[in-house]
C-alpha cells in the first residue's frame, strides 16, 4: 500500500505541474494586465517601469520557475485589480465556497443514493418512474435557470428564503466565516446548495440505480435468498455494499466538481465565493487571481482523487490482498 500511496503522489505532482503550465500560460496569452493597471494617459516609460516591476519582463523559462517555486510556498504575488495579495482573497472566500460545496454534496448523498436504491429494487413501480421522470428535470435544465426559478418560486413568491448572499448569519471563527452556527446562514445555503447539486444528485441516483439492477441480477444475491437472509440482509448488506465502489469514485469526483463548476451558482446568488472572485478576475484580467484558482483546483482534485484511492482499499479486500495492484474500472 505504500508503494502505491508514493505511486499516486508522484503521479499527482506530475498533474500540478501539467496545471501549472496552464495557469503560467495565462500571463502570456490572455490580455496584457498592464492595461487593466493603468490608465489611457499612461506614459510608455511607466507602462515599461511596472512591467520590469512585476517582473512581465523577464524571459519566460524566468518567469515560469519563479511562478511555480511561489505557487509551492502559496504566493500568488498582488491582485491586479485591488493589489492585495492573492493568498489572502483567496482565504477570505474560500470557507464560502466550501461550505456551499459540502452543503451540495450532502444534499447529493443524502437523497441521491436512498432514490437509487428505491429506483432499483423497484424499477416497474409507479414511484419510481415518477422519480426517474423527475430526475431528467437535473439534467435538462441549466443550472443558471434552475437558480432563478427557485428564486422567484421561494424567494420572491414565498419569500421563504434569502435570494442572494451569504445572509446576516455568518460567525466568524478566526479568519473562517461559516453559515452553520445560526438559522439565517443556513436558510441562505439552501437555494444555492441545491442548484448546485441538482445535476450530481440525477448522476448519483441513476448510477446507484443501475449498479443495484446488474448486481440483484448476481448468483450470490441469489444463494443470499436461498440461504433465507431477509430482504434487508440482502438489499443492504450484500447488493448495497457491492455497488460503493463506482459511487465511491463519482462521489468524489463530483465533490472536486462542486468545487470547480460553483462558478456560475455563485454569480446568480451572488455567493461571495471564490467562483464569483474568479468571475470578476476575468472581467479585469487580474492573472494572478485566474492563476492561483486553476492551482487551487488542481490541488483540490488532486487531492481528492488520492482520498478516493485510499477508500477503495478501505471498502474492497481484493485490493488489499493485491497491495493496490488491481483497480476496479481501470481508474
Amino acid at each position: 500500500m505504500l508503494a502505491f500511496i508514493l505511486r499516486r503522489i508522484l503521479q499527482s505532482i506530475a498533474v500540478l505541474l501539467t496545471v501549472g503550465v496552464v495557469a503560467f500560460s495565462l500571463f502570456r496569452y490572455v490580455g496584457d494586465p498592464i492595461n487593466a493597471m493603468v490608465g489611457q494617459d499612461t506614459s510608455m516609460e511607466e507602462r515599461a517601469a511596472l512591467r520590469d516591476k512585476l517582473g512581465l519582463s523577464d524571459p519566460a523559462p524566468l518567469q515560469f520557475l519563479r511562478f511555480i517555486g511561489n505557487a509551492a510556498q502559496g504566493k500568488f504575488g498582488l491582485s491586479y485589480r485591488t493589489s492585495e495579495p492573492v493568498g489572502r482573497l483567496i482565504l477570505e472566500r474560500m470557507p464560502a465556497t466550501l461550505e456551499l460545496s459540502i452543503c451540495a454534496s450532502l444534499f447529493v448523498m443524502v437523497l441521491g443514493i436512498p432514490m437509487g436504491v428505491y429506483t432499483g429494487l423497484y424499477p416497474r413501480h409507479w414511484s419510481s418512474r415518477l422519480l426517474q421522470a423527475v430526475s431528467l428535470v437535473g439534467v435538462s435544465l441549466p443550472p443558471f435557470l434552475i437558480g432563478i426559478l427557485l428564486i422567484l418560486l421561494f424567494a420572491v413568491v414565498l419569500r421563504w428564503l434569502p435570494s442572494f448572499g451569504r445572509g446576516s448569519g455568518t460567525v466568524n471563527l478566526g479568519w473562517w466565516t461559516t453559515n452553520f452556527l445560526s438559522w439565517e446562514g443556513i436558510k441562505a445555503l439552501i437555494l444555492p446548495s441545491i442548484t448546485l447539486g441538482l445535476f450530481q444528485l440525477t448522476l448519483i441516483m441513476r448510477l446507484v440505480r443501475s449498479e443495484m439492477l446488474e448486481v440483484m441480477r448476481t448468483d450470490y444475491i441469489k444463494f443470499a435468498r436461498a440461504r433465507g437472509l431477509t430482504n434487508r440482509a440482502v438489499n443492504f448488506g450484500h447488493a448495497l455494499k457491492n455497488t460503493l465502489m463506482p459511487v465511491i469514485t463519482v462521489a468524489g469526483l463530483q465533490l472536486g466538481a462542486l468545487i470547480a463548476f460553483a462558478i456560475v451558482t455563485e454569480t446568480v446568488f451572488a455567493w461571495p465565493g471564490v467562483g464569483q472572485l474568479f468571475i470578476q478576475s476575468v472581467q479585469f484580467s487580474d492573472i494572478p487571481v485566474m492563476a492561483a484558482y486553476l492551482m487551487l483546483i488542481g490541488f483540490l482534485f488532486v487531492i481528492i482523487n488520492l482520498v478516493v484511492d485510499l477508500l477503495y482499499f478501505v471498502v474492497d479486500p481484493r485490493l488489499r490482498s493485491q497491495g493496490g495492484a488491481a483497480r476496479v474500472g481501470g481508474h
